[in-house]
């Protein structure tokens, strides 16, 4: 029985996690844990049409983020949009093909940025949806909001879809390094706009997503990574002192450390390449982190999942963690071994 007033820890333990509180149970959320590996979510999508008439009805959206607490009862809620919808704001049309991936015209390969015409009420449907979820959870979860940061918001706004090796806007940074960072200073200006507006309408913390942040060279990964990170987060933590920011660099490597010093986020989500014990070596003492389990690991299941929960588990004895997976859940990935990996964290049910 509990007594005296209720801690942080007790009301909302993966919040109090991100402010610097291990928990004796790790809190648990997973990224893309709203999405087609559930059968709920994709018949809500056929019902609804394409992923971006679910992004802009804000009813379906908020439904789609409340699916997975429903199923599993997670700590963290992860808003359901995409990290285009900046770019679309800032007047770049976004479609998804089927089985293309995003494109947005026109690409800033071939247009100025000034050319665009910005369309800030195309963000509407996000703040409606934070509005709503906010409105449904259970006060034990945590709501989370998102952003792609500069880097890899631009990646795709340059070349005008996605792309393994992020060549052209690789190239597009190296041969004109002014046009390119007005490029990525608008897309963090808009950035802190809108998640300040998230935060605003209840989401109590950020993650801002650099999926594409391994392309980089270490002085180019310092200029377009580190940087502009910084600055969104030193903007949000003047605004929203109380509102923790995760920064979530996949593909770092050992350009993590430099990540985790210079940016000023409050906790650092680890993809599954990295050693969980090496992070836990490097990374200033006392930082919260996330991850960092493979998504394949969860697919396969069984002994090979236990095993790898295991390792991840240990890794962090006295760091403040948040199980993760190193990256989204796969759309194949079967749902008793989410039910799986719930039961190893969390322990034998009392």
């Amino acid at each position: 029985m509990k007594s005296g007033r209720e801690t942080l820890s007790d009301q909302k333990p993966l919040l109090a996690t991100l402010r610097g509180e291990r928990q004796p149970i790790p809190p648990i959320w997973l990224m893309r844990q709203a999405g087609r590996y559930l059968p709920e979510y994709r018949a809500l999508r056929t019902e609804k049409g394409g992923f971006l008439d679910l992004v802009n009805d804000s009813d379906a959206a908020a439904e789609v983020t409340i699916q997975p607490l429903r199923r599993f009862g997670f700590d963290g809620a992860i808003l359901f949009s995409d990290i285009l919808m900046v770019p679309s704001a800032m007047g770049q049309h976004l479609s998804f093909g089927a089985g293309e991936g995003p494109a947005l015209a026109p690409p800033l390969i071939d247009t100025a940025l000034a050319a665009l015409q910005a369309v800030p009420e195309r963000l509407d449907p996000v703040y409606a949806t934070v509005r709503k979820v906010a409105a449904m959870l259970d006060p034990q979860t945590t709501f989370l909001g998102f952003a792609g940061s500069p880097w890899t918001v631009a990646t795709y706004m340059v070349a005008g879809h996605g792309s393994k090796d992020q060549a052209e806007t690789r190239r597009f940074a190296y041969r004109d390094p002014q046009a390119f960072g007005e490029i990525i200073d608008a897309i963090a200006a808009l950035t802190v706009e809108y998640v300040g507006r998230q935060i605003e309408a209840g989401v109590e913390a950020i993650q801002l997503f650099d999926s594409w942040s391994g392309s980089l060279s270490p002085a180019q990964f310092e200029r377009w990574v580190i940087a502009p990170n910084a600055a969104i987060t030193a903007a949000l933590h003047a605004r929203y002192p109380d509102t923790p920011v995760i920064g979530f660099p996949k593909g770092a490597g050992a350009k993590l450390a430099a990540y985790a010093r210079e940016t000023g986020v409050d906790a650092l989500g680890l993809d599954e390449t990295l050693d969980p014990v090496w992070a836990n070596d490097t990374i200033p003492a006392g930082m919260p982190v996330q991850g960092n389990l493979d998504p394949l690991a969860l697919i396969t299941g069984g002994e090979t999942l236990e095993i790898a929960i295991d390792r991840v588990l240990a890794a962090f004895p006295e760091r403040p963690h948040v199980f993760n997976l190193g990256h989204g859940i796969l759309q194949d990935t079967p749902i008793a071994h989410v039910d799986q990996l719930l039961a190893r964290v969390r322990g034998p049910k009392p």
